[in-house]
């Protein structure tokens, strides 16, 4: 087993300040004239979107080579920047489009490829290297200094949407380094007195801290409308992966070029494509074992989603869960505070996952019972928004495919149920 004292965060493109986000604010322009085309079209993004004419433009582009991307946060940029042609040529207004051009096609699945990425707009793209901020010492967890780089939609709601998931990685980031002290300390010392205060303390560091970013999921009231996301953002936010329901029942068509391509289908954007969340459960050892999330899946979903994570974020779930160890301490500790202490973060955790749900049933579930009671859908052709206004809420699907209010309640009630005795 992998001592956690050899973790090197940066081999893992974990910032030691700022968790998953890197730990500078990412680039805002490609500076290569040669990219000028693609910067032009997202930079009018909403513009093109509102009066349907993005699929023209991006048709006219040429197919461009990634061979001038220098940089990591170059690459990142491109990514950022093919992930919303993308889902923007697929759910631009009129219905969608199951074939995805060469122009967009071909560098993305190379841009892709150099990050261990798929080629879809995941939670990376729209969320971890799609912010600015203005705080002079480059403090990413102000929420109110928070701007994102780029939208669909050009609302304060859905930058106000991507910037709450912003600052709760960036406030979470500070936690990692603490449990991965306390997971240390277990290996080296299981003995020592010190190892239990220093369990101890970091489990209630943790217990505060997702709370602090449960209230900053509350917040999302304060500038994202029901109304704007269910019609107007999420729609955008959909994959290609069980949307049969929304028009795509063969997904997307990746072409190539010179008669070739591939059918491809990838789930949409989705919080569970957050690394940090999913740290959050991996270090208290919690199991996800029935929350599939999609009928006949064979792999869980939450297992599933993190092939949609950069590849060194993805690596570094892998070795946490096999160098985990803070359960079974608790459970054998013979101090009592340290079981108490742990069943208190696994509470905490609970909590935020009732705050979760709460917040998709506002800005989902609600919705969609209102869209269905006057008997109309969002205009414009089938999308997300449309496909879901069928009054079976248990069978509502998220952006990621997954039937959601089944699956978060399970993921909530897995939580629940890692608490010791």
């Amino acid at each position: 087993m992998r001592g956690s004292t050899e973790l090197n965060l940066a081999s893992f493109a974990v910032s030691t300040q700022n968790g998953f986000l890197p730990d500078e604010q990412p680039l805002e322009f490609l500076d290569d004239p040669y990219y000028a085309n693609w910067e032009a079209i997202i930079t009018e993004l909403p513009s093109l979107l509102n009066s349907a004419s993005l699929r023209n433009h991006v048709d006219a582009l040429p197919v461009l080579s990634t061979s001038h991307l220098k940089s990591e946060p170059e690459w990142r940029r491109a990514y950022l920047i093919l992930s919303f042609f993308t889902h923007s040529y697929i759910w631009e207004a009129g219905g969608p489009s199951e074939h995805l051009p060469p122009a967009i096609s071909v560098p993305f699945l190379s841009v892709a490829s150099n990050l261990g990425l798929p080629p879809t707009a995941t939670y990376a793209a729209l969320n971890l290297w799609n912010f600015t901020t203005t705080s002079s010492i480059q403090d990413f967890s102000n929420l109110d200094e928070l701007h994102s780089l780029h939208t669909f939609t050009g609302t304060v709601d859905e930058e106000w949407f991507y910037l709450i998931s912003v600052a709760i990685e960036a406030h979470g980031a500070s936690i990692i380094p603490v449990m991965l002290s306390a997971i240390s300390a277990i290996q080296t010392q299981p003995k020592s007195p010190s190892t239990s205060h220093i369990v101890l303390g970091a489990l209630i560091k943790y217990s505060y801290c997702i709370r602090e970013i449960g209230a900053l999921l509350k917040r999302m009231n304060e500038k994202c409308n029901p109304d704007v996301f269910y019609n107007r953002i999420r729609p955008f936010l959909a994959g290609s992966k069980n949307m049969a329901v929304a028009g795509l029942p063969r997904g997307v068509f990746y072409d190539e070029g010179e008669e070739s391509g591939e059918w491809r289908m990838y789930s949409g954007g989705s919080n569970a494509q957050s690394s940090l969340i999913q740290f959050f459960d991996i270090v208290l050892g919690v199991e996800h074992k029935s929350t599939t999330g999609t009928k006949g899946s064979k792999y869980g979903f939450l297992t599933e989603m993190r092939n949609y994570m950069p590849g060194p974020h993805r690596s570094f779930l892998q070795t946490m869960e096999s160098i985990s160890n803070i359960r079974s301490y608790a459970s054998t500790s013979p101090i009592p505070e340290v079981l108490d202490a742990y069943n208190f973060a696994v509470k905490e955790n609970e909590k935020f996952r009732d705050i979760h749900i709460q917040i998709v049933t506002r800005y989902i579930i609600r919705p969609s019972r209102a869209q269905t009671s006057a008997g109309k859908g969002a205009g414009g052709g089938l999308n997300l928004a449309v496909a879901s206004t069928n009054g079976d809420t248990k069978s509502l699907q998220g952006t990621g495919g997954t039937e959601l209010l089944p699956f978060l309640r399970g993921v909530r009630d897995e939580v629940r149920q890692t608490a010791l005795e």
